[in-house]
């Protein structure tokens, strides 16, 4: 991925730009030290000068007010907060009308910006003072006041909290009176910039120490760039959370959101003081110390399936290659892309207005329909269809370009969503909540109604990120998941009446992904990397899970890695530095899956002879005893040493009726409640009694 560059010969401003915001995908406004603010327009390469500022008003900060979501085609930004040398803030039109002027501060206004609702708005000044604006410019309140200018400012993702800088700490404080502070050291030098994704709920700084940092939502550090020869003047995420960009003198910075560097440009601008991104993610503006206003376009984008690999070549063509016969193939577009994603065979790209669907048995006749909305934020696929998120909903299509659903909860904000709190499989959407984080929705995918009974899914600790299996039947869909603590834990999609128990996997799991080919489980744990074969062990004999995992070592990785995908048996992993690292696991588990899914259970017990490995004989006893085939798993259990448990497979074989049997097997994996009620419903009543005094459970027994 790079940035393309364009520069003007000649500048427009006659001084420094110190600030640029974006009201369209098309259309910037810049304001300069020359009092003028003027209007670009990317389409047709005009500018034009919309107002001439008194001269006694030095722009300092631009922030437009933010679109309704979900409105039709990116309706324009009517007005903008300018903030002035002058302690003023301007409310100004998008035709250059000052609609109101609000003296704010003592000294200059340094920065200022509306909340994600645009009912709200923050000034911060020399003065030392965080003030919160209503919409019409009324003061609400000060928030905070301190001896230090205050250079920059962010609204938290819920636009409950203000982050904001004091000399070299920064301050995260709530609006709520008496809430926490939370306050920390974060730069050896003046913080001169600021930014709060409301995504990925992450930080980044940018101080006169010469570099940047990267921060979670707690002040913990993530990552801190080498320092630059120049001072760090100004930092911005892309609106999906997963890049941001970095300006300082002479310099333009292109990285990922774990902090590694994508691209970096030296365009000559003299220091970039203010970048902004444009609403779709493509591109990036700067305002630059000698006048010009910088444009880059984010270009290369890769993506990678089994022996394809598709580039985003220029802004409206992608480049795709086929790694097995080098057979190359353009696409063209009509406008230009803002997303894609490449798996299950099928490339969807979404441009600024239509939706591309090809498949990669044929690159030259792709499905196209137009989108309802204008930005893609998300696209995600499934075998059998997939699901594009934009700021006015999740809608799910089928790869022949049918609409088939979408589903809907209260207070759903979709602009939100990425690809860790949303899930799609066959027959399930999951979508983590936001406003409640313990929470996570389930729908069916064919409906976009509630599963089962309408429950959503609720944990005891907030969940950070969802992965729904991708094989198998409907009602044995599982979901993993990851909470706050890093624990992972397994469930069962389907929930009728009963309470499904959540069951804990593993500790300290930093990133997983299931396998798109049966279901395997991988994740990244503390120093190892583990792969859970048969993950529904748990379900039938937990005893024996720990001999279904395989483990390595992880070192190799450093630290903070991430798994991309997991096709077949390859998963890669991106490290930290951003290098790409594929591992290669055993394909015969997923050979096992495929031959007990269709029943072939002599073929099974075949391939574990032939593999000679004892973490395969206990998938298979854990699959043949899921499966109610005692007969494999007795010789499942036998090769892994199991004693006891083939004598009690061989006790239950010799039981007399089919629903003692039944319960037998129902107890042999815990579910004692369900083993006695088949054998009451049977109306063995004695036989009831006889297992609750067998386990001691004299209360029961009565």
């Amino acid at each position: 991925m790079r940035l393309k560059i364009s520069l003007l010969k000649e500048p427009k401003h006659q001084e420094l730009v110190s600030c640029v915001g974006w009201t369209t995908a098309e259309e910037l406004y810049s304001c300069s030290d020359d009092h003028q603010i003027v209007k670009w327009n990317l389409l047709t390469g005009e500018t034009s000068q919309i107002v001439k500022l008194p001269d006694d008003i030095y722009p300092i900060d631009l922030h437009w007010f933010p679109k309704s979501l979900g409105v039709k085609k990116q309706t324009q930004a009517e007005i903008f907060v300018l903030t002035s040398s002058d302690g003023k803030f301007h409310l100004i039109s998008k035709l250059g009308r000052v609609e109101k002027s609000v003296e704010a501060h003592c000294g200059a206004v340094l920065a200022g910006r509306w909340n994600y609702e645009g009912t709200a708005l923050v000034t911060v000044g020399e003065d030392g003072q965080i003030k919160i604006w209503s919409k019409t410019g009324m003061l609400r309140s000060t928030l905070a006041h301190q001896g230090t200018p205050v250079y920059s400012v962010a609204w938290g993702p819920d636009s409950e909290k203000v982050l904001y800088t004091a000399g070299k700490q920064l301050i995260i404080k709530p609006l709520q009176p008496n809430a926490k502070i939370l306050q920390w050291k974060a730069h050896d030098g003046i913080i001169l910039k600021v930014d709060w994704n409301s995504v990925n709920d992450l930080i980044l700084s940018a101080g006169e120490d010469c570099k940047y940092k990267v921060w979670d939502s707690y002040g913990r550090p993530l990552y801190s760039s080498q320092p630059h020869e120049h001072p760090i003047t100004s930092v911005a995420w892309a609106p999906d959370g997963e890049l941001f960009a970095v300006g300082s003198f002479h310099t333009l910075r292109l990285c990922d959101k774990t902090g590694w560097s994508y691209a970096l440009e030296k365009p000559n601008t003299g220091s970039i003081f203010n970048i902004a991104w444009s609403i779709d993610g493509t591109q990036i503006a700067g305002a630059c110390g000698n006048g010009h206003v910088v444009f880059a376009h984010v270009v290369e984008q890769r993506w990678e399936w089994k022996n394809f690999q598709v580039t985003l070549t220029k802004r409206r063509t992608m480049q795709v290659r086929n790694v097995l016969n080098d057979a190359v193939d353009l696409l063209e577009f009509r406008d230009r892309v803002i997303k894609a994603s490449l798996n299950y065979a099928h490339l969807v790209v979404s441009t600024s207005l239509q939706c591309y669907v090809f498949s990669t048995k044929n690159w030259n006749t792709p499905l196209i329909f137009d989108l309802k909305e204008g930005t893609v934020s998300l696209i995600l696929q499934a075998e059998r269809h997939f699901l594009l998120v934009d700021g006015g909903g999740i809608y799910l299509y089928s790869y022949e370009g049918r609409f088939l659903s979408s589903p809907k909860f209260p207070g759903m904000r979709t602009d939100i969503l990425n690809a860790q709190t949303v899930s799609l499989s066959n027959d399930t959407i999951a979508i983590k909540d936001k406003a409640d984080e313990k929470i996570i929705f389930l729908f069916e995918a064919s409906t976009g109604k509630p599963m089962g009974d309408g429950k959503f899914l609720s944990h005891k600790n907030e969940v950070l990120e969802i992965a729904l299996d991708q094989k198998g039947l409907t009602n044995d869909r599982k979901i993993a998941f990851i909470d706050k603590n890093r624990d992972l834990y397994i469930t069962s999609v389907k929930r009728f009446g009963k309470e499904e128990q959540i069951i804990k996997l593993g500790t300290m799991v930093h990133t997983l992904a299931w396998s798109d080919t049966c279901n395997i489980l991988c994740g990244l744990q503390d120093t190892r990397f583990t792969v859970w074969y048969y993950p529904n062990t748990v379900y039938v004999d937990r005893d024996i899970l720990p001999k279904t995992l395989y483990e390595r070592d992880a070192s190799e990785f450093s630290k903070n890695p991430h798994i991309v995908s997991f096709v077949g048996n390859q998963v890669t992993i991106r490290r930290a530095d951003g290098s790409l690292v594929h591992i290669s696991i055993s394909p015969y588990p997923a050979i096992l899956h495929e031959y007990v899914s269709s029943s072939k259970w002599e073929d099974a017990v075949r391939l574990c002879r032939f593999v000679k490995e004892q973490t395969m004989w206990a998938c298979l006893a854990a699959m043949a005893v899921a499966n109610r085939d005692m007969t494999t798993a007795e010789i499942a259990y036998a090769a892994i040493g199991e004693i006891d448990k083939v004598q009690y497979i061989n006790s239950i074989k010799n039981l007399p009726s089919k629903e003692s049997k039944m319960a037998h097997i129902l107890m042999f994996s815990g579910n004692i409640q369900e083993a006695e009620t088949v054998l009451l419903q049977a109306g063995l009543v004695y036989q009831a009694i006889q297992i609750n005094i067998n386990l001691y459970n004299w209360e029961s027994s009565k």
